[in-house]
């Protein structure tokens, strides 16, 4: 019996090309505000990526909102009444509290109904990495998997999605308290660009500092090469904040190197490109 729904949440920035043909994921929306000014992100939302970033300067203040605990409790409790089980596929902890809310109302629904399963899984994922992730588990939904061994394998396998990325500029990580202003006019004096990773927690980090973009670009085109297990999937997303011509570039990069690869370019979307910028560039891939 594989009768059970998918979830995730509008940080994946999810696109009907990547999973055309997979079975449907149910994407929760999350509330922007920036300057004050409520907007909604995800399927139904009022906002998208062109209008996002053509607000976003560093002068602006963006705010993200974790999930209220009555979208999730009315978005699962749709399903289970239907008498389907529930899989949600969550934004990392590393960077939420998303995934605490979800948890707890995923525990309240299993006293409410005890003959359904209700898994929530922390992805240990943002954005473009969250995507590949659940593009992955979807793939073993159409396979044939039931909800038990798709949750046992996505426990196993949810810290092998590699996010490698690149910056122009530390406007947006002095915003969030990723660095400090001085650092970062050293930083901007020098042309060095920061290479950044999620850890095995979720969490943000800065493994190298280079200097110039090019520089940085080449380091993530290496990762693909030392790092890309292919024999796991072709699949690599480029993702990219408002520079698409960079991406377009990254991706053909790539298969000049790596003809076998199956590779899509996403755009980052609010969540996450309210803490990166525009300048943002990445690629993800199983490591």
């Amino acid at each position: 019996m594989n009768d059970y729904q998918i979830f995730t949440d509008a940080t994946a920035d999810l696109t009907h090309e990547l999973i055309d043909g997979l079975p449907e994921a149910k994407v929760l929306e999350m509330e922007i505000l920036m300057d004050g000014k409520p907007y909604t992100y995800g399927p139904q939302g009022n906002i998208d990526h062109d209008l996002f970033y053509s607000l976003l300067s560093p002068s602006i203040d963006v705010k993200t909102s974790s999930i209220n605990p009555e979208e999730y409790l009315n978005a699962f409790e749709d399903v289970l009444k239907q008498g389907k089980d529930v899989l949600y596929l969550c934004f990392t902890s590393g960077l939420s509290g998303t995934y605490n809310t979800a948890a707890f109302i995923c525990r309240d629904l299993k006293e409410r109904y005890p003959d359904r399963k209700i898994y929530c899984v922390d992805s240990l994922c943002a954005s473009i990495g969250e995507a590949f992730f659940v593009y992955e588990a979807l793939k073993r939904q159409k396979e044939g998997y039931n909800i038990d061994e798709l949750y046992e394998w996505c426990s196993y396998n949810r810290r092998r999605v590699a996010h490698w990325f690149t910056l122009d500029d530390f406007d947006y990580l002095i915003k969030g308290g990723r660095i400090s202003p001085a650092a970062a006019a050293i930083g901007a004096a020098l042309q060095i660009k920061p290479l950044l990773s999620v850890d095995e927690d979720g969490k943000l980090y800065v493994p190298a500092k280079l200097r110039g973009r090019k520089s940085s670009i080449a380091t993530l085109l290496k990762k693909v090469d030392t790092d890309w297990k292919k024999d796991a999937d072709t699949k690599i997303i480029v993702g990219h904040g408002n520079c698409p011509q960079e991406a377009q570039e990254m991706k053909e990069k790539i298969l000049a190197r790596h003809p076998e690869a199956d590779v899509t370019v996403m755009t980052i979307g609010p969540v996450i490109g309210s803490h990166t910028g525009p300048s943002i560039l990445a690629v993800v891939f199983y490591q």
